[in-house]
């Protein structure tokens, strides 16, 4: 397969790549940046096969040899942002396991989003629209988030669990008001997650 053949990279929706920025804004150290280092790393990482990496990347094996000698050193765009995407994935494991831990038994997250929220509650409540929210999400919720993603969850799975869990930090502050709010949140514009 040469450089021209190469299959895009699947896409995520919302939330699932704004958890995967969050877990990549903890790196402790910038990823390799030059195709040869990201090359190397990665060959590293693949225990030096070159024919796992190719694929995984969506290239030759011929390629890879050479971004690995240097003799190849500015890839395509499609190859590019799958060379940064497989590096910063297989980037500092255990500052990413230590983020996600402290996450999910003691910090919690932070969220920023902006959707279209609607409601159902046994009182009155505001009508549906679009809002801005910045809320805290407990460690309850960060651990489920956070188990489903790694258990591979589309967005659709992960929806109604960011919504409950802006739901009780930002609508019912934490079950002291609003009892029997349930919101939903669907046209995502922007998300943010922070550890």
């Amino acid at each position: 397969m040469s450089d021209h053949e190469q299959q895009p990279a699947p896409r995520h929706g919302k939330v699932l790549e704004a958890l995967t920025r969050a877990e990549r804004k903890v790196f402790t150290r910038p990823a390799p940046k030059s195709a040869n280092a990201q090359v190397k790393f990665l060959l590293t990482r693949a225990k030096e096969s070159v024919r796992s990496l190719a694929e995984r990347v969506g290239t030759s094996t011929r390629t890879i040899e050479r971004y690995r000698a240097g003799k190849l050193k500015k890839p395509q765009k499609r190859l590019q942002a799958a060379l940064v995407e497989a590096t910063e994935s297989e980037w500092q494991p255990q500052v990413r396991a230590q983020a996600r831990e402290q996450a999910s038994t003691s910090s919690g997250m932070m969220v920023e989003v902006t959707a279209y929220f609607g409601f159902t509650c046994s009182g009155s409540s505001d009508d549906g629209r679009i809002r801005t929210i910045t809320t805290p999400i407990s460690p309850t919720y960060a651990k489920q988030i956070l188990e489903l993603q790694e258990a591979g969850a589309t967005e659709e799975d992960l929806h109604p669990i960011v919504a409950e869990a802006i739901t009780e930090s930002y609508f019912t502050e934490w079950g002291t008001r609003a009892d029997g709010l349930r919101a939903d949140f669907t046209h995502v514009q922007a998300i943010e997650f922070m550890f």
